[in-house]
């Protein structure tokens, strides 16, 4: 950030950077792609395994932003990465942040589109919820982010960077390993549907899980899918992180117009894909997400059904109270409904916490992200007639 920014309490504006490079960035390169690169760059072949592992360290252990930094490669060497890569993050447009310490970030990547992040502090950990595309391609009628059309997947590199950027911004590199991690959770529940990306999410995590670099958990990330079921036996398998549903509905009915995918891979396919998941256990539960929505979903009927449904899956609900944006066509359930719905769920002996909305003042709640650039935002009136017309 230059010194001529405007900087106020809770808001950030850092200037957009011109031009940039088309070399290829290392980073969200896996440990096998950078060995490629490194070999076609003329680096010994006796070296490459070597200069692999001391790279990554920099990248992901130090966090470094210039090749310049990775003091024990020699200068020639350095020189040789320069000429041939760079190291490049997703851009901050904007940093906002929450009166309950929640962050947002605006993030410009290649192309001048945008996408957020949003970092979520809480007392035993803090959680960063990542975006996998610009826009979306499901259009679920109670998220904001639905009514942005799609408009790419995002590369491994943007994936990873937004983690990286978060970190930047926290000052998390070359701590100590004792210290409380900041950024000890990752959630893939931002802009887009993560298994409509699914290699490119995959690649990410995984070099977030790499233990000489980020060393997150597998246990430490949940991706969130609407339902994509094809993808989902394949990302129990690949990724092997926990799994969360964006569930939302008991019947197939209201879930058609709630989650529209499910005209295509519908509840009874979906549950059946769960059962499947690898790992599945007491320990490794599958977390249904539940927004309540007032009059729609959130009846003692649908309470019933939902503990019927899941029956014999590992599971606990997470009931989300809607969280409202400009031109929704739906109301929040009132925090009786919520907690009435929340009592069968517990008697019949699921987990149902309630989600506390972080972030409202500030749009990053869940369900509120959507890139200010790619807006459009549709009017009330509008998406009602479209629910109407489904």
């Amino acid at each position: 950030m230059t010194a001529t920014a405007p900087i106020t309490q809770d808001f950030i504006t850092i200037p957009r950077k011109e031009g940039g490079s088309a070399l290829p960035n290392l980073i969200g390169m896996t440990r096998a792609q950078l060995a490629v690169a490194l070999d076609e760059v003329g680096t010994p072949p006796k070296q490459i395994k070597m200069r692999v592992g001391q790279i990554w360290q920099w990248i992901y252990t130090k966090g470094v932003h210039s090749f310049d930094d990775m003091t024990n490669l020699s200068k020639d060497f350095r020189a040789l990465l320069s000429m041939n890569f760079q190291l490049s993050r997703p851009e901050i447009v904007t940093r906002q942040i929450s009166s309950d310490g929640t962050r947002k970030y605006l993030l410009r990547i290649a192309g001048g589109h945008e996408v957020e992040t949003v970092y979520i502090p809480e007392t035993n950990r803090g959680t960063l919820c990542i975006s996998s595309q610009v826009g979306c391609t499901l259009t679920c009628t109670f998220c904001h982010t639905g009514t942005q059309k799609l408009v790419r997947n995002l590369t491994t590199a943007e994936i990873v960077g937004q983690i990286m950027v978060a970190r930047d911004d926290l000052e998390e590199w070359g701590k100590p390993p004792g210290d409380k991690r900041l950024v000890s959770n990752i959630v893939l529940m931002g802009m887009g549907e993560p298994l409509y990306n699914t290699d490119n999410v995959r690649d990410a995590m995984l070099i977030a899980m790499d233990d000489a670099g980020i060393s997150l958990s597998r246990r430490r990330i949940t991706l969130s899918t609407s339902g994509v079921v094809p993808e989902i036996i394949r990302a129990g398998a690949e990724i092997g992180c926990m799994l969360a549903i964006s569930f939302h509905a008991t019947t197939d009915a209201v879930r058609d117009t709630l989650v529209p995918i499910n005209r295509k891979h519908n509840i009874q396919e979906l549950l059946q894909a769960c059962r499947d998941y690898p790992r599945l256990s007491n320990a490794e539960r599958i977390t249904f997400e539940y927004v309540m929505l007032k009059d729609v979903n959130d009846s003692d009927a649908d309470a019933r059904r939902l503990v019927r449904l899941i029956k014999g899956i590992p599971a606990k609900i997470n009931l989300i109270p809607f969280n409202p944006w400009p031109g929704s066509p739906y109301e929040r359930s009132s925090w009786e409904r919520i907690e009435a719905f929340a009592e069968i769920v517990n008697n019949a002996g699921y987990a149902s916490p309630v989600r506390t909305p972080r972030g409202e003042d500030i749009m990053a709640a869940c369900g509120q992200l959507k890139s200010a650039t790619e807006r459009a935002r549709k009017s009330r009136a509008q998406i009602a007639k479209e629910i109407e017309g489904q």
